[in-house]
């Protein structure tokens, strides 16, 4: 039931960061590199994945990565799906997490104006999370693999009629123009990446964790489960489910749920064991504050 987490009150052993290879979806420059470095200091280093799933096979089986950071959940694009299945059908395990303040760039060549761009290149969710300002221009959208290898792109090949849709570190990391500044549809536009890693035991002041469970397609089964951890005092700051496939009308779900001392989530784990199948612990960890990284 509890996979990695058998003992849950052990913590892991605290101290600085050393220097670690995370992998990551995208290249050099891009929000993920950013995030890394948020969380785990400028000491850390990289390597690029061309994709997510990618990324979970490369924390799973490569023993030179220590660990993975992977884009969950943006504020205004919502829940990242094939993010959470893949999370879900690995044997990954989360053991952080960290908001990143995102601030999208329109970005080309030197010298290049804006009157000259004929085409935007850049991630599905960047082209998403500026869709208010580019219903105003007639320009081709292209979506790409990654935000920083869009504008990479550009300063490699020279590009002079194409820009593209990234954050100031790839501006400033592949020498482009900034010609229309922080375009993204709202203010406080947020990603929440986790933190992945093979194995992990839970932070001395762990007070998040994430479980997923299925259920049968009946009457008040959720709500069973949602009352008890309301019973408890916890909070549940998010609730996702997913298709069983190959099970019509079956479902599973994945909490994440905070609470104040561990003995709360033991109770829980215990008390809705009986209403689920195939309870799991996905990681127990440290809550991120967005508000906290507002500048």
């Amino acid at each position: 039931m509890f996979s990695h987490f058998d003992d849950i009150s052990r913590p892991e052993r605290p101290g600085f960061f050393y220097f670690m290879n995370i992998a990551i979806q995208g290249y050099p420059g891009s929000f993920h590199h950013e995030a890394v470095q948020q969380y785990f200091g400028k000491t850390a280093g990289v390597t690029p994945c061309a994709s997510f799933r990618t990324l979970v096979d490369k924390v799973g089986n490569d023993h030179t990565i220590d660990a993975g950071l992977m884009a969950i959940e943006n504020s205004i694009a919502g829940s990242i799906l094939p993010n959470y299945s893949l999370l879900f059908n690995s044997g990954l395990l989360i053991c952080g997490e960290v908001y990143l303040s995102v601030r999208q760039q329109l970005m080309a060549h030197k010298g290049v104006a804006l009157s000259e761009i004929k085409e935007v290149h850049s991630h599905y969710m960047a082209l998403l999370q500026c869709n208010r300002y580019l219903e105003q221009c007639p320009w081709k959208l292209v979506e790409t693999e990654d935000t920083a290898l869009s504008a990479r792109k550009i300063k490699d090949q020279g590009l002079k009629h194409i820009a593209a849709i990234a954050g100031k570190t790839a501006a400033e990391l592949y020498q482009l123009d900034i010609i229309a500044s922080d375009i993204q549809d709202q203010e406080n536009n947020y990603t929440r990446f986790l933190i992945l890693k093979r194995e992990a035991t839970p932070a001395p002041d762990a007070d998040k964790a994430s479980i997923s469970f299925r259920l049968e397609h009946k009457t008040g089964s959720l709500a069973k489960v949602l009352n008890v951890i309301a019973a408890e005092g916890l909070n549940i700051s998010k609730l996702q489910s997913f298709p069983v496939p190959d099970i019509e009308f079956q479902y599973y779900f994945i909490l994440d749920l905070e609470f104040e001392e561990i003995r709360q989530l033991r109770q829980v784990l215990a008390s809705i064991k009986t209403h689920t199948h195939t309870l799991t612990i996905k990681g127990i960890y440290k809550k991120s504050i967005w508000k906290l990284q507002q500048d």
